[in-house]
């Protein structure tokens, strides 16, 4: 019999014990952070179509600058920072109330809440730099590294530790961003962006999994692995983690390999397909296989020129659809290969049918939220009010991440990296990352290189 640190029963638990017991909970105590995720999720997106349909113009922080002049005078000016300071009071009244209603000690949770929401601005306003956004260095990376500077250079506060909950923050951006996954624009993205996500995902997902099982490394990880470097790095991850009840300590040392690595990407493959004059088509598709965020393709794309960003977005997008069909054939094969008893071992003896309550059960349900999202917008709503949104409610989904980049630093703990399985898991994704650069790039060739398709045109 093998233990699993985190059980199908701890990993259901609501945000916080608060150490009520379990038949002592009410309904909204016993709600997991998948459950919180998605009902704020819906709020926030409720809450700007109907102020937006009303005539109410929502403003978020600028975050933009290209010298000191632009940073005084705009960026912290008093109504920039007053505009700061009114989205992290609605932030953290939001994220207070699931704290509050799940049991939790809601006056530490604001503390170290209101912290985070602080370095997380700091980080957009390094990132917004002019200079900095050219070298294609985001919010992300500089949310990644203070918050890993705080978490392995301190010992971290317990008033902090309160609010350091990376997968609630992620899962609740991941339902906004499913208002961007558009059926439209899945039409629009094209038979060779399609099945290019559809190669390449299939087969660095499997190559991903059986090297990590070559290197000995437990098939929970190899799992998380696999899902952030085929599909779409950390939202990935997150998902996998998700549908399999996974460690979170696991899922904390993957989303750091996933962001150390997407550095020398953003920087290395725009050379690389300026360098070896690759066409700009099939190099943008290529950054859009390979790099894990729209935004990192965006950023890589423009080094290279606009074609290049069009085609990586698109092939991107395509990939990004995998998203939610990952989670539920994830989670409905791992109910099946690794069913767990009641006490949290995994048996030995694999049963025939664990059921459906047991996928349902280990089914990530913050992905209901990003599927009917991305229903919702795609059928009920008409294009102009879906693009009408779209730019506030992606400003609000950026600040999400930004908070939960800057817990997921927090997490990580660099002595893990070689010391958790003897640095088997971080050789793995290294080694798959590579295969996925080499097989993404033949089939950027085969696909938009007008060999098996005319090449697309972007202009």
């Amino acid at each position: 019999m093998m233990s699993v640190e985190n059980t199908a029963t701890e990993n259901s638990a609501a945000l916080t014990d608060a150490g009520i017991t379990p038949d002592k909970k009410t309904f909204l105590q016993s709600l997991t952070e998948d459950w919180w995720a998605v009902i704020l999720g819906s709020i926030i997106i409720a809450t700007v179509l109907f102020l937006t349909n009303s005539g109410t113009i929502i403003a978020l922080p600028a975050y933009k600058w290209s010298g000191s002049e632009d940073l005084f005078n705009k960026i912290l000016s008093s109504g920039n920072l007053l505009l700061m300071l009114e989205t992290g009071v609605i932030f953290l009244a939001l994220t207070s109330i699931a704290i509050a209603l799940s049991g939790g000690n809601v006056a530490r949770f604001a503390a170290g809440f209101s912290f985070i929401y602080l370095l997380a601005n700091i980080a957009f306003i390094i990132g917004g730099n002019k200079t900095v956004s050219y070298y294609g260095l985001e919010y992300v990376v500089f949310a990644l590294l203070i918050g890993i500077l705080l978490g392995n250079l301190i010992k971290l506060p317990t008033w902090l530790k309160e609010a350091v909950r990376s997968e609630f923050y992620i899962k609740t951006g991941l339902v906004i961003l499913g208002t961007t996954i558009l059926s439209a624009d899945l039409i629009k993205a094209g038979l060779p962006g399609i099945i290019q996500a559809v190669i390449v995902v299939s087969a660095v997902w499997f190559f991903s999994l059986w090297l990590s099982r070559k290197l000995k490394v437990d098939d929970e990880f190899g799992i998380i692995l696999a899902s952030a470097v085929s599909i779409c790095g950390v939202s990935a991850a997150i998902v996998a983690a998700g549908a399999i009840n996974g460690d979170k300590k696991k899922l904390s040392y993957v989303t750091t390999l996933v962001l150390i690595m997407a550095i020398p990407m953003m920087v290395i493959l725009p050379w690389a397909v300026r360098y070896f004059q690759i066409p700009e088509v099939i190099g943008g598709a290529w950054l859009g296989g390979t790099l894990d965020t729209t935004a990192t393709v965006t950023a890589a794309g423009d080094l290279v020129g606009p074609i290049a960003v069009k085609a990586g977005v698109i092939a991107k997008f395509s990939q990004n659809v995998f998203i939610g069909l990952a989670a539920f054939f994830i989670a409905i094969w791992w109910a099946y290969r690794k069913p767990a008893n009641l006490t949290g071992e995994i048996s030995a003896v694999k049963p025939k049918s664990p059921g459906l309550k047991i996928v349902w059960e280990r089914f990530p349900k913050f992905v209901l939220g990003f599927v009917g999202a991305s229903l919702v917008f795609s059928f009920l709503l008409s294009p102009a009010t879906a693009k009408g949104v779209g730019p506030t409610l992606n400003g609000l989904r950026t600040i999400w991440f930004a908070i939960a980049f800057i817990s997921i630093g927090m997490e990580a703990k660099f002595s893990s990296l070689v010391k958790l399985q003897g640095g088997k898991p971080a050789l793995t994704f290294v080694v798959a990352q590579i295969f996925n650069i080499f097989w993404t790039l033949l089939w950027s060739y085969i696909l938009f290189g007008g060999y098996l398709f005319p090449i697309p045109d972007f202009k």
